[in-house]
């Protein structure tokens, strides 16, 4: 891990400065460029010696952390798409609107027939008062787009001829509490609510589920700084791994809140018993296994307030037992001097991700592929949902990417697949989340702000001319 030379760090902005950080927050100050491409960033003193952008890859360059007393704010206000309107793929690929007209479309679980779930979402009510600067963080995130009620359900879609487009929708179950994370284990389907692990059975080619949510275990919840919950299950279906983010930024609300948050669980849905499988990822917000060998791997954002290209947000294997950093480091032992008191005992015990993704790109959802469906050089890799920066200038993220895998490692610079979310004007037309992979190979990416399930696929081959 390479740190660029700088000034050392400063201490934490004082109490008194958050009257004007909740003016400048609550401004939602936006700039009219799109986010920069492939993730560059601004020039550091030391170029990289390697083909990765500052920030990005296994090895990245990380610059001296800058605080200020004003938080940098650079959004993309959401507008949605213009008739007709979608993202625009990279060579070599071609993209149609699976879905549209969804209610803030977050996760996808693709199932055995070939139906697709998607959980629609937002964050839940909580009875908590928020302070001066969240509730200015919440106007800005209302403008980002995400400050629309919470549809609490899951839909079914339903392709029946095979065209691409999904011609059949079905509320699947309803009355949840922000659903986010689903995984199907037999005839069982679980479901990550913002509060709790629930499962309601699940019979192939059903459209509709008849039965209540049975609670299979409770999940932290609270202040809910971070209330989504990655779910993925274990290969032969005994275990399932929860993501859960952290309540803070740098456990400012104290670490007696930060119980089992900050984490991935790992629950036994037999007995409901839960226990903590990895720690110290601030927001692990999309959860997979790798298909080539089983290893469970997750999509981290990391913490903010720390300059435009800290703290890079990653892809990492998730190791039983782990500890990566937060709150007291960051990627690896850089220690983050705001955070006191420090824990050097845990500091000394924090491994560094697989893979950045750079700073404040915001992953939120993951796929692994393993071939067909999309050209033949991206079928080993994972697909990468960048729902996008907020707090950065220029603008980054707001793509779907791809990283490609090798050994069942990362194994190259990553490449945007999907990009345009953002227009000419920098406002939101969409923004990517969840992605799964679908029954025929085809890349589904869920748009919360264009309320649309776009499918990503090999561009179909072109006919030579004929010889004259």
């Amino acid at each position: 891990m390479r740190t660029l030379p700088g000034r050392e760090p400063r201490r934490p902005i004082p109490v008194l400065a958050l009257a004007a950080t909740t003016l400048a927050l609550s401004a939602c100050i936006s700039g009219d460029d799109p986010p920069v491409g492939d993730h560059a960033a601004r020039p550091q003193a030391e170029a990289p010696t390697v083909a990765y952008p500052v920030g990005t890859g296994p090895d990245p360059v990380l610059p001296a952390p800058e605080t200020s007393t004003v938080p940098v704010v650079e959004i993309a206000p959401a507008v949605g798409w213009p008739k007709d309107g979608m993202p625009v793929p990279a060579e070599g690929f071609a993209v149609t609107a699976f879905a549209r007209d969804l209610d803030h479309p977050r996760q996808l679980l693709v199932l055995p027939n070939g139906d697709v779930l998607v959980a629609e979402a937002n964050k839940p009510e909580t009875d908590d008062t928020p302070g001066a600067k969240r509730m200015a963080m919440n106007a800005v995130q209302k403008r980002a787009g995400a400050g629309v009620p919470s549809a609490d359900r899951i839909s079914l879609l339903r392709d029946v001829d095979g065209d691409g487009v999904a011609d059949e929708r079905h509320v699947f179950l309803s009355g949840l509490t922000s659903p986010y994370g689903m995984a199907l284990v037999g005839d069982m389907l679980y479901i990550a609510n913002a509060d709790a692990l629930v499962r309601v059975p699940y019979a192939p080619g059903a459209t509709t589920s008849g039965a209540a949510p049975e609670k299979v275990a409770n999940l932290p919840a609270g202040r809910n700084h971070h209330w989504t919950k990655a779910l993925v299950a274990s290969a032969d279906g005994s275990r399932l791994y929860v993501g859960v983010g952290s309540n803070s930024n740098i456990a400012e609300n104290g670490m007696e809140e930060e119980v089992d948050r900050a984490a991935v669980l790992e629950v036994d849905p037999a007995t409901g018993a839960v226990r903590n499988y990895a720690s110290g990822l601030r927001n692990p917000t999309a959860l997979a296994l790798n298909p080539r060998d089983g290893s469970l791997w997750a999509v981290v954002n990391e913490r903010d307030e720390l300059g435009h290209d800290l703290v890079p947000d990653y892809l990492t294997s998730v190791r039983e037992g782990a500890f990566y950093g937060w709150p007291y480091s960051y990627f690896g032992q850089h220690v983050d001097a705001r955070v006191q008191p420090q824990d050097a005992a845990l500091v000394a015990k924090a491994i560094a991700p697989d893979y950045g993704l750079g700073s404040h790109v915001a992953p939120l959802g993951l796929a692994f592929h393993a071939a067909g469906g999309v050209p033949e050089r991206y079928a080993n890799g994972a697909f990468i949902g960048l729902h996008g920066s907020w707090n950065r200038q220029p603008k980054v993220g707001y793509t779907v990417v791809f990283v490609p895998f090798a050994d069942g490692r990362p194994a190259g610079p990553m490449e945007t697949v999907l990009g345009g979310f953002v227009n000419d004007d920098g406002d939101a037309q969409g923004r990517p989340v969840g992605v799964a992979v679908d029954a025929r190979g085809g890349v589904l990416v869920a748009d919360d702000v264009g309320n649309a399930v776009w499918r990503l696929t090999a561009a179909p081959a072109t006919a030579p001319a004929p010889v004259q």
